[in-house]
């Protein structure tokens, strides 16, 4: 069985507020092609479909028409909601839409409950575990406490079950928007940290024959059976070396499987430059990105004035500007976007206390409660989200 597994298509996003609308129709343009060229029998999607809970309406004429193209083709298609979804938008309409071989997998309570799909060898159970939330879905698994890894575990032991009841020789593909260990990050993923550690083993997959992962932006192998779709289009500036791919999966009759990248279409290189201003600006070897969406680091030792009005003479496509100067005192204070990079929201809240009460630090007792408050916060706008306007 051929599949085309994606995830994390974002609709809607901006890149440093350059409208990707047209790329994202592009791209959605090339799945299509991939879809028909390639003889795919099924498309995974894992996760985060849009940017955010209320997508904007040409984010959702994208979604809408991909849908009806998709169902055209009589390919069966399966979506899990991600992080950036709201699951009950994304799934209103989810039963009438089956009939057309569209499976929109939002809801935590049917992740045992898999798409069956069939081939020469027969039949593939596809498992959608859509984003959990640990706050939110802990007591529809049975949990008092416990993070992602214990969330996702549950889950996956109602997958093994249901599995478990199914003729020998089912092969088994489950879908799922995590963070798994090992798995590289990049800049625009939003954090999912708040009630403890982010990221899951990746033993949790075990025993599955093919893991569609989404959440990370990346491309990436984490196990032949295990892989990050990445991103189609790059989110960020930390992505500019990231070669945006979709997978091509081929499940084989014993569960073995074989995988190739298939590129997705680039609307505009993205370029990283460092140096003095008069070095950008004069330098040969910068010529190759006068047409690329450009972050541009400049170390002089003192802020040369109009600087991106100077830039974009030469590179109109800038769209980032920082100033990291090549010779700072050694007492220069750090920026604090320096000072918090890399850190998660309890860790930044952690740090504030420990700065404005530097005496005593922070108690087991409110460090519990601080992590309770940002827990309290998270599910708050989550809940807010799901509310009808």
């Amino acid at each position: 069985m051929r599949l085309l597994h994606t995830s994390d298509w974002h609709l809607g996003r901006s890149f440093h507020r350059e409208s990707l609308h047209e790329a994202q129709r592009t791209f959605l343009d090339h799945l299509v092609s991939v879809v028909e060229t390639e003889r795919v029998d099924a498309v995974l999607v894992a996760g985060d479909v849009y940017d955010r809970a209320l997508p904007g309406l040409e984010a959702v004429a994208l979604f809408d028409d991909v849908l009806h193209r998709l169902a055209d083709l009589a390919v069966p298609t399966v979506f899990i909601s991600g992080n950036h979804d709201s699951a009950r938008r994304l799934g209103v309409g989810a039963g009438l839409i089956r009939r057309a071989g569209i499976h929109l997998r939002t809801d935590p309570g049917s992740v045992a409950a898999p798409v069956l799909l069939a081939d020469g060898h027969g039949e593939v159970a596809v498992y959608g575990l859509p984003y959990l939330e640990p706050v939110l879905v802990r007591e529809r698994f049975g949990l008092d406490r416990g993070g992602h890894a214990a969330v996702l575990g549950a889950a996956m032991e109602q997958v093994r079950a249901d599995l478990a009841a199914r003729p020998a020789g089912t092969r088994s593909v489950v879908l799922a928007h995590a963070f798994v260990t090992g798995g590289a990050a990049s800049d625009s993923e939003r954090d999912i940290a708040v009630g403890g550690v982010a990221s899951v083993p990746a033993e949790l997959f075990d025993g599955i024959h093919y893991a569609a992962l989404g959440h990370l932006h990346g491309a990436q192998t984490l196990a032949p059976h295990l892989r990050y779709s990445g991103s189609p289009l790059a989110y960020s500036f930390s992505e500019a070396r990231q070669r945006k791919t979709m997978w091509l999966v081929d499940l084989a009759g014993d569960g073995s499987v074989t995988a190739e990248r298939i590129d997705c279409p680039v609307p505009r290189p993205l370029a990283c430059l460092r140096g003095t201003l008069a070095e950008l600006l004069a330098g040969e070897e910068y010529a190759e990105h006068e047409d690329s969406w450009v972050q541009a680091t400049l170390t002089d030792p003192a802020r040369p004035g109009e600087p991106m009005e100077r830039l974009r003479r030469r590179f109109p496509h800038t769209l980032q500007l920082l100033f990291d100067p090549a010779e700072q005192p050694e007492d220069a204070p750090l920026s604090y976007a320096s000072r918090v990079r890399g850190r998660d929201d309890l860790e930044v809240a952690e740090g504030f206390v420990r700065h404005v009460r530097p005496a005593t630090g922070l108690g087991t007792r409110e460090r519990a409660l601080l992590r309770e408050g940002l827990d309290h916060v998270r599910t708050d706008q989550q809940t807010r989200a799901e509310l009808p306007r």
